[in-house]
């Protein structure tokens, strides 16, 4: 197989849950036992950073990886969904996984598959996991696709767990209230391993109090360790500037991850560096500062709060949840232009009724649907939004949709691109 044949064979032999949905849900981890099995444990090769939560795992991930890249270590990266290429999700020092590599592997295992019949997901976590050990990296940081305790990727050991937040999404999976997501989250805390949580929460500390306590793991909750304040100016030269304390220490924070939402995120990754620095030898004299300031250079990070283009000002953000949305709506409220234009997408397991609450009525909206299957109709949205007040009309693709934004919009006026990554994935 060529590369695009095996792309196809991935695609379309696989279930794959960005595109197909619960269809592609596994409530147990033995097709990634029996794929680490088959291909000899190699997530054992190297030591590694867990990170979950609801919302911000992506932005945490990526700056911690810059981080330890910048600190001159040979860095894997494993992250989901992808925007563009599928090799987004696998990436050593920013680099993405060879095509070559990726053609062996399914080469190599496509009759064990059809065997034990893995999604997509678990499949593309055994692929990393052979690259990263195959490649002999010094350390890796690995993302959760979607809960915890079942997360394919939780047959590691790391050197530390982190748990970003914990908001309302996934629940047909992880459970309808917070404590019940809490404890799917965190099902990644292992016995003896510090944990970090980015953010208190008097609903969910006590899950994670308990389980931490059962698991005789460190357990450190970064917003209570780490004093951020942001300086004035606030955005200089593109980059959010912040002053943060930690342990009598001050440190001074460029951030390309401009959004209000991202100082919780920083605040994560500070506390997890910490406790990597103070802990383990190896990684006493981290480059954090260097590090954070060139998140998007080292990784290629994109979608968060992002400039698309300035006149008319147009920005996108691959938001997805009622957590999420709220983030956007609060950072859309900073900003002064004269009108708002939105292109928006969703897909259909989210609880569209809590987004669209949220959203504000006075904009226009051009609704679209991400070329996906799990993509919800925009009639649909479109329907669904008016018994919002929020009015827009129909665009048969995002591209379209964006285009009459962008027709539509005069030079003082704002365009946002969101609702779902896959609608931004298509304007990045």
């Amino acid at each position: 197989m060529n590369y695009p044949q095996t792309l196809e064979f991935l695609f379309s032999s696989l279930p794959m849950f960005q595109r197909i949905g619960a269809a592609a849900y596994k409530a147990n981890l033995n097709n990634t036992l029996a794929i680490s099995k088959l291909t000899n444990q190699p997530q054992n090769n190297f030591p590694s950073i867990h990170i979950a939560g609801t919302n911000g795992k992506g932005s945490v991930t990526h700056m911690l990886a810059s981080i330890l890249q910048e600190s001159g270590f040979k860095t894997g990266l494993f992250t989901s969904p992808h925007l563009r290429d599928f090799r987004e999700r696998i990436k050593i020092n920013g680099q993405m996984i060879p095509e070559s590599f990726v053609v062996q592997f399914v080469e190599q295992y496509k009759q064990d598959f059809e065997i034990i019949k893995p999604s997509f997901f678990e499949m593309t976590f055994g692929l990393a996991m052979q690259w990263f050990s195959e490649s002999k990296i010094e350390i890796a940081v690995i993302e959760t696709g979607m809960g915890g305790r079942l997360d394919s990727t939780n047959v590691i050991s790391p050197l530390v767990s982190v748990i970003t937040n914990i908001g309302f999404d996934h629940t047909q999976f992880l459970g309808d209230t917070l404590q019940a997501i809490a404890t799917e989250k965190a099902g990644i805390i292992k016995p003896g391993i510090p944990v970090i949580i980015g953010e208190t929460h008097p609903v969910t500390a006590e899950v994670f109090i308990s389980h931490a306590s059962n698991n005789q793991s460190e357990l450190i909750f970064a917003d209570q360790k780490i004093t951020l304040k942001a300086d004035d100016p606030k955005i200089k030269n593109g980059l959010l500037n912040l002053s943060a304390h930690i342990n009598h220490q001050e440190l001074k924070i460029e951030s390309p991850l401009v959004a209000d939402y991202q100082l919780n995120n920083i605040s994560t990754v500070l506390a997890t560096s910490h406790v990597l620095s103070s802990q383990y030898p190896a990684f006493q004299s981290l480059k954090i500062e260097d590090g954070i300031k060139k998140t998007l250079t080292n990784t290629g990070f994109t979608g968060r709060w992002q400039t698309l283009r300035q006149s008319p000002l147009t920005i996108c953000d691959i938001g997805h949840n009622a957590d999420g949305i709220k983030a956007v709506v609060d950072q859309l409220k900073s900003l002064k232009y004269s009108h708002l234009h939105f292109v928006l997408g969703v897909v259909n397991d989210k609880d569209i009724q809590s987004m669209l609450a949220l959203l504000p009525v006075n904009a226009t909206y051009y609704f679209c649907k991400a070329d996906i299957p799990r993509g919800l109709d925009a009639h649909q949205l479109q329907e669904t939004a008016k018994m919002h007040k929020l009015i827009g009309q129909v665009y048969p693709s995002v591209k379209n949709a964006l285009n009459a934004a962008w027709a539509a919009a005069e030079k003082d006026d704002l365009v946002f691109i969101g609702g779902s990554a896959f609608t931004v994935a298509e304007v990045v």
